[in-house]
């Protein structure tokens, strides 16, 4: 097998683009699911919020702005090709390319090095670094940037093997009641089942990044995505607590096989500013 090496200023060259690209200009797809939210609102301050988030886009993309005050946690899924060989460190070439980003473009630091002591590290770094191989030949990298607020409305349920789907229906509807305005409304809501508690936790991030206007491959999990969608959204919550019709923007359920004894639920939600962009070296 030939061996491509890839240099390490590279990675963090593209680190840095994305990380650019992200802070200041929503995707594609997240744009287009405001303007068909913004076409089926009808509460009079539910469709006003959703037009200021709108505008809010506008502007960052247009002067150089970040969407949000909270410039995020950079969370980074790296997919390695067999035959690919990364000319240094990894880590190290996408934490340089977080901090390059992060101070080029005057971005807030929110990264403290200790839980408890809470010393700010000055670069946004450490980057979160998640790892998995592939059958291609490319190095793929996804950055995800995660606001706290939203993050802090995670959760995690160890449900027992027997318990009903109509029974996790209601604990997700639950946990987004509890969550209110919190994670900043509508939601991309991730949902991980399955697996084992940090696989489920890490799969709810990873569903979302499958992006809106998608849907799962899988009928059953499609028909139970609607499900949720439509629970949450009964729930009246609406664009940033004000009421509405739209409580989550989507949701994006990523199973994996389980334990016969488990059967874990977790939750990623994540703000309407939903900030990602991905690239194949």
């Amino acid at each position: 097998m030939k061996i491509r090496t890839i240099s390490g200023s590279d990675v963090s060259d593209a680190i840095a683009g994305l990380i650019r690209e992200a802070s200041f200009n929503l995707p594609p797809a997240v744009e287009k699911r405001f303007d068909e939210m913004i076409a089926a609102e009808t509460a009079d301050t539910a469709l006003d919020t959703l037009r200021v988030l709108k505008e809010n886009s506008r502007i960052a993309s247009a002067e150089g702005l970040p969407l949000c005050q909270d410039c995020g946690m950079v969370i980074v899924f790296v997919e390695i090709g067999s035959g690919v060989m990364i000319d240094g460190p990894l880590d190290e070439a996408v934490n340089r390319g977080v901090e390059e980003a992060y101070r080029a473009c005057y971005l807030r630091k929110s990264i403290v090095s200790d839980p408890l002591r809470r010393d700010n590290t000055g670069t946004n770094t450490p980057a979160f670094i998640h790892i998995e191989h592939t059958g291609n030949g490319c190095l793929g990298l996804t950055v995800f940037l995660k606001g706290g607020g939203s993050e802090n409305m995670s959760s995690l349920k160890m449900f027992l093997p027997t318990a009903t789907g109509e029974m996790i229906l209601d604990h997700i509807e639950r946990a987004v009641i509890d969550a209110g305005p919190n994670p900043c409304p509508p939601l991309f809501l991730g949902v991980g089942i399955g697996g084992t508690a940090d696989t489920a936790l890490l799969n709810a991030k990873k569903a979302v990044l499958r992006g809106p206007g998608t849907r799962h491959p899988d009928p059953f999990y499609a028909g139970l995505e609607d499900r949720i969608l439509e629970r949450v959204n009964r729930t009246g919550i609406g664009p940033l607590g004000f009421g509405g019709r739209h409580t989550a923007a989507g949701v994006f359920i990523l199973e994996a096989p389980t334990h016969i004894a488990t059967l874990p639920v977790a939750l990623n939600m994540t703000c309407h500013s939903l900030r990602y962009r991905r690239t194949e070296l």
